[in-house]
C-alpha cells in the first residue's frame, strides 16, 4: 500500500472528510490508521468546532472496513465513551 495514500482512498471516506482531516494536519491513511478514528474526530472537532458524529462512524468504519451504518448501530457506544475519555486536544 503507498505510503502516502490519501484518507479518501478509504471505505466511507470522500473529499469532505479528506479536507476535514487536512485540516487537522491528517493527509494520510496511514497517519489516520496510526493515529485511529477517536484521536482523528477529535482533532478535526478542535480545529472545525461542532461536527457531526457521523464523522466518527466514518473514520472508525475506514479503518475497519465496515459500512459506517454499521459502526453507528453496533459500535456507538465505545466510540463514544472513548471520545468522552480522550484526551481534549489544546
Amino acid at each position: 500500500m503507498p505510503r502516502h495514500q490519501s484518507p479518501a482512498t478509504l471505505r466511507n471516506l470522500g473529499p469532505r472528510a479528506e479536507r476535514l482531516l487536512a485540516s487537522a494536519g491528517i493527509t494520510t491513511a496511514a497517519h489516520l490508521r496510526r493515529i485511529g478514528s477517536v484521536a482523528a474526530y477529535a482533532r478535526v472537532q478542535h480545529v472545525q468546532g461542532k461536527l457531526s458524529l457521523n464523522l466518527l462512524w466514518a473514520l472508525e468504519g475506514a479503518l475497519t472496513d465496515l459500512p459506517w451504518q454499521v459502526v453507528a448501530r453496533e459500535h456507538r457506544t465505545s466510540l463514544l465513551l472513548a471520545l468522552e475519555e480522550h484526551p481534549r486536544v489544546v
